[in-house]
């Protein structure tokens, strides 16, 4: 399946050309050339439009699409990162994380784009499906089945990554599902299409075989629908729906979690045994088919500076990972230490990083100042970095690949890299099983469920190297690779541990697990949305960080209108009348 979506361009030409904008677009316009009719009313026709639909699962916007890895509305409007860069740079990103976009904004354009490109995709896959199956020439039953299901859990991801972003979506499906004289473009945005998702999923659930169809890793099984729905559920708090899947997935032993954490971002253990839903990515020495954020969020500097400077973690997300002195999170963030950073220190400035215990994951998370990066170097600090003032000190390390894996990217400079993105892996199913035993009340099966999390990082390797350079004037740098990097230690909760002790407590252990587990993967803004707890959450956010940089001075989070970002105002210009304005941007 990777080597396939390498050259999903071949796939491109045989779909729609050009660029898209309205659901009537997507559905209606018939392709030119030789890649309509009876050329794609074939099975290799349907397959070849199969691929197409999976290849749009990485978008084509790299910052208002974010399609992949839900950087910009996850992460970026979350406290996890800062937009980075230079303040300059991509003005729409600073209205996002200054919650003030306007429907005028191109980011929600690209991403209504992007997710009605695939909407399109996946039904269009569906339609010469049904069209071969007519003719003379139709798939086997059976692959049939399966490239039905593959398309609709397809249509149902693309209408989930609309709906968590724009609220009020139309659900679009092909022409043979809707009712006698409705088109497509009729459709209106009157909910949140949450029943449609779920239908499209159960489809493929009842139909997906157990293992990859076609023995492609790539490809959805059952196992993918399962915890696609699951999450679903989770993102409509219906905890008690989400977690009879959630136990099929456990009880299923299909999957477990990797012995070192970091293999769930190497690019030499991709469609791991954790893994549950991976989307590809791959290069050759023509095309590539790369993760949009891969290169945008690396280093602008340095030995690996091929990238742009963006998606900075924040001193909050960095905060969060120191633990007590017996290996265990801070809970509250007003109980948190404040930790050494070098925000305004030259690298030619002493600077000496902290000593506070720390979670071990936060160096596979955070590149920083003193801390080797992937093994191109130790990062010196602020030479590394665009604009620190801007960005803060920090770089994200989830996508850029390891040094040692820079030949594995045969296009170009390693800039749109191979590596893949684990959307859905067996952590995740873990720490939402936990969710939902909190709120049943079953708190010591949550303490299980998330110590299973903190063993795996236990017994994860760390980064190596101390360093005692603390002044990186152009001179050899002092580290002792037989040491780790810094003082990490990370232990599970003890039978009896107060964290477990009632539900508002486990609540917040529960989720602070998951931002250590899940940290800039473009969870963040959405679980805090989910909570309820955006509100409280962000504010302080706002707060303190305005003490840090000033970019968010003055800036508020309302709840009431920022949780959703508005309908862009080109597509309300198209379907004039069929769509409505979010109301809270009216």
């Amino acid at each position: 399946m990777k080597k396939i979506l390498k050259y999903s361009l071949i796939c491109t030409l045989l779909l729609y050309i050009g660029t898209i904008y309205s659901c009537k677009d997507f559905l209606e316009k018939e392709p030119p050339g030789a890649a309509a009719g009876t050329v794609m009313e074939s099975p290799e026709g349907v397959e070849s439009l199969l691929i197409g639909a999976y290849s749009t699962l990485q978008g084509t916007g790299r910052f208002g699409g974010a399609m992949a890895t839900d950087w910009t509305y996850g992460g970026g409007a979350s406290d996890d990162c800062y937009k980075g860069t230079s303040s300059g740079d991509q003005n729409n990103f600073n209205d996002v994380e200054k919650y003030v976009v306007l429907p005028t904004n191109a980011y929600v354009s690209d991403r209504w784009k992007d997710c009605y490109n695939g909407v399109s995709r996946a039904n269009e896959t569906l339609k010469f499906l049904k069209l071969t199956q007519n003719g003379s020439n139709p798939l086997e039953e059976s692959r049939a089945k399966e490239v039905e299901s593959e398309a609709k859990y397809l249509r149902a991801w693309f209408h989930f990554k609309a709906t968590i972003v724009f609220r009020n979506i139309p659900y679009i499906k092909t022409a043979d599902e809707l009712e006698e004289g409705v088109l497509p473009e009729q459709i209106p945005n009157d909910s949140e299409g949450w029943d449609e998702i779920e239908s499209d999923l159960q489809f493929a659930i009842d139909n997906l075989p157990e293992e990859s169809p076609m023995g492609e890793v790539g490809r959805v099984n059952k196992y993918s629908a399962i915890a696609m729905k699951a999450k679903v559920h989770m993102y409509q708090n219906e905890l008690g729906q989400a977690k009879p899947l959630l136990d099929e997935i456990i009880s299923s032993n299909k999957y477990k979690l990797v012995d070192n954490y970091n293999d769930n971002f190497d690019m030499t253990t991709e469609n791991n045994e954790e893994s549950i839903f991976e989307i590809q990515a791959g290069t050759s020495g023509a095309n590539h088919s790369s993760m949009l954020l891969a290169g945008p969020c690396m280093h602008q500097s340095g030995p690996a500076g091929i990238g742009w400077g963006f998606y900075q973690p924040s001193q909050n997300l960095f905060e969060a990972f120191q633990v007590t002195e017996d290996g265990l999170p801070v809970l509250d963030v007003e109980a948190r230490d404040v930790l050494e950073h070098d925000m305004g220190v030259g690298s030619a400035e002493e600077f000496i990083p902290t000593e506070h215990w720390l979670d071990p994951r936060v160096d596979w998370t955070i590149s920083r100042r003193g801390v080797d990066f992937l093994g191109w170097g130790i990062c010196e600090g602020r030479s590394w970095i665009r604009e620190q003032p801007n960005g803060g000190p920090y770089m994200t390390k989830k996508f850029m690949h390891k040094a040692a894996n820079q030949s594995l990217n045969s296009n170009g400079s390693g800039f749109n890299n191979g590596k893949n993105f684990r959307a859905i892996r067996y952590s995740h199913i873990l720490l939402w099983r936990a969710e939902v035993a909190v709120e049943d009340g079953e708190l010591d099966y949550a303490r299980k469920l998330v110590n299973k999390i903190r063993e795996r990082a236990q017994g994860s390797d760390v980064v190596m190297g101390r360093v005692s350079t603390y002044v990186f004037d152009g001179k050899a740098v002092d580290v002792d690779w037989t040491q780790p990097a810094a003082n990490y230690k990370v232990e599970p909760y003890p039978t009896g541990a107060d964290a477990f002790s009632s539900k508002e407590k486990a609540r917040k252990a529960v989720r602070l697990e998951q931002r250590l587990e899940f940290a800039t993967e473009g969870m963040r803004f959405f679980d805090l949305r989910r909570w309820g707890i955006d509100d409280e959450v962000l504010n302080n956010y706002i707060d303190e960080d305005s003490q840090f940089r000033a970019f968010l001075k003055d800036v508020v989070y309302n709840a009431t209108r920022a949780s959703y970002w508005p309908l862009p105002q080109s597509q309300l210009d198209i379907q004039s009348g069929v769509l409505k304005q979010d109301s809270n941007y009216e």
